[in-house]
């Protein structure tokens, strides 16, 4: 048995049905359009893809016959042998760490005092601060695989080349990065030693290092991970260490030495990973 009929209440809002039955033809002729334009978009997208594959020279017959190469390649890496060379390998293992120490380090001492001059805290003129700023984006451009190449027809072949071309292409990075910590720091340390009598240096070296040198030791700290990676590839263009060796030995198609190479510096990769990831871990949380 069926209650009485409800009626509507007029403390409630009434849905308008004339005005939902003018808009409903409207949302059904757009409907199709929408579709229309989706459809456009994805075929452009598509054929833009296409294009990009041809232009590089990726095709299936290509895949196919790169592939069944590396295939062969791999089957040569195994079992992994140093063939005597350990001595050498591990000395430039340790030649490569070395460079990714010194071109950090370097960075670390060119990006301290432009990271200070690229927050906006300490310097309030926008227009020297947007020159600034757009300066490290201009360097930051720059790849340390280019710098290797100019500072080894420069400095001859050798680790010296690299260090510098490491610490050229951190030193931007590490300064917008200071930046951002020094701008993200609490400035009413700074105010009240300005306000004890303290010039700007004491501002700067009691209220505002204290605050940042944790983010810039961590931030160093993994630019030291990084430059330990980019050290190897650098290698191959000249800059010596592990590169060089890897270099070689894929030259001559010793890929049972190669394979020995990549798991030793994969090891070395991981633990300075492991003890980064601590520091850091430590300097941040305490």
């Amino acid at each position: 048995m069926n209650g009485p009929a409800a009626t509507p209440r007029p403390d409630l809002p009434q849905p308008d049905i004339e005005a939902a039955l003018r808009i409903a033809p409207d949302a059904l002729r757009r409907a199709p359009l929408e579709r229309l334009v989706r459809l456009l978009v994805y075929g452009l997208m598509a054929a833009a893809f296409a294009v990009m594959c041809h232009n590089v020279g990726f095709n299936p017959d290509t895949f196919g016959r790169g592939m069944s190469k590396l295939l062969g390649f791999m089957s040569g890496m195994f079992p992994p042998t140093a063939n005597g060379g350990e001595v050498r390998i591990l000395t430039a293992l340790a030649t490569t760490f070395a460079m990714a120490v010194a071109g950090t380090a370097l960075a670390v001492a060119g990006a301290l005092p432009l990271g200070l001059l690229g927050a906006k805290t300490l310097v309030r003129q926008p227009l020297v601060h947007f020159l600034i700023r757009r300066t490290f984006d201009m360097f930051r451009g720059i790849p340390a695989l280019v710098w290797a190449l100019v500072l080894i027809v420069a400095f001859g072949l050798g680790p010296f080349g690299g260090v510098i071309a490491l610490a050229l292409s951190d030193i931007p990075r590490l300064a917008k990065l200071n930046a951002e910590a020094i701008e993200n720091a609490d400035t009413r340390p700074q105010e009240g030693i300005r306000a004890a009598g303290g010039n700007a240096l004491h501002a700067i070296r009691f209220g505002l290092l204290p605050q940042v040198a944790p983010v810039i030791a961590s931030q160093s700290l993994y630019v030291l991970e990084s430059n330990f990676r980019s050290a190897a590839i650098l290698g191959i263009v000249g800059a010596g260490g592990i590169g060089y060796e890897l270099e070689e030995r894929i030259r001559i198609f010793a890929f049972d030495q190669v394979a020995w190479i990549v798991i030793a510096y994969v090891i070395c990769v991981m633990i300075l990973d492991f003890v980064s990831e601590r520091i850091r871990t430590h300097l941040i949380h305490g």
